[in-house]
């Protein structure tokens, strides 16, 4: 594919998309986050960039290997929000396999936090490549749902690793009020009242699937 220039006309920073106006004139040419290069910044009005033409699932035209004509690269902090999620994940995990060894919570816990994560990821991946396709997308209140029963580790690595849901400032606010009241739970389980309600709920599934 022929590489070309031209300039973003706009661009919308929560939906991840914007358009390309090219140097040689013509019809604006639709560009999209997952396109652009995620060693620089994000796209804003005004950036010269180098990109190619191609065509969507639809057969529209859109630009891809969208990258910055000079400049623009990244500044640590989105490495530093990389390291912190990650350490976050590891810490958090290492308390789990610590007060499970010292039997303070069952392995059912431990489960749903694994189980949780796994699913919120791939929840915070199929939204984002649904974003690009203009196809259906998960609701932000499912993916809340989601931490809020133990996937919010999950959900910060998404941000941090595949950049969705990272800018929003309103979602990333609830996210961790998400993240607060799953601790919080977590501790209530830890206590002698919340072990027997955990114990019970078991229990009660256990009387209905058998």
């Amino acid at each position: 594919m022929k590489t070309q220039s031209g300039q973003i006309l706009n661009w919308n920073t929560e939906k991840g998309f914007g358009f390309i106006q090219p140097d040689a004139g013509g019809k604006h040419v639709f560009a999209h986050i997952n396109d652009y290069s995620q060693r620089h910044k994000p796209p804003v009005k005004g950036l010269a960039v180098n990109y190619a033409l191609s065509e969507d699932s639809k057969g529209r035209a859109c630009a891809v290997n969208v990258i910055p004509i000079k400049g623009h690269k990244k500044s640590g902090i989105h490495t530093k929000q990389k390291n912190f999620a990650a350490i976050l994940a590891v810490v958090f995990s290492l308390f789990l396999a610590v007060i499970y060894f010292s039997k303070i919570i069952p392995i059912h816990i431990v489960g749903i936090y694994v189980v949780m994560s796994f699913l919120t990821f791939l929840l915070y991946a199929h939204d984002k490549k649904a974003a690009g396709r203009d196809a259906w997308r998960t609701q932000e209140s499912t993916l809340h749902l989601f931490s809020i029963l133990g996937g919010w580790p999950g959900a910060l690595l998404a941000q941090a690793f595949i950049r969705h849901k990272s800018k929003k400032l309103s979602f990333k606010i609830v996210l961790w009020l998400t993240v607060l009241i799953n601790c919080v739970v977590l501790y209530w389980l830890i206590t002698s009242d919340g072990k027997l309600s955990f114990d019970a709920v078991v229990i009660g599934l256990n009387d209905l699937l058998l």
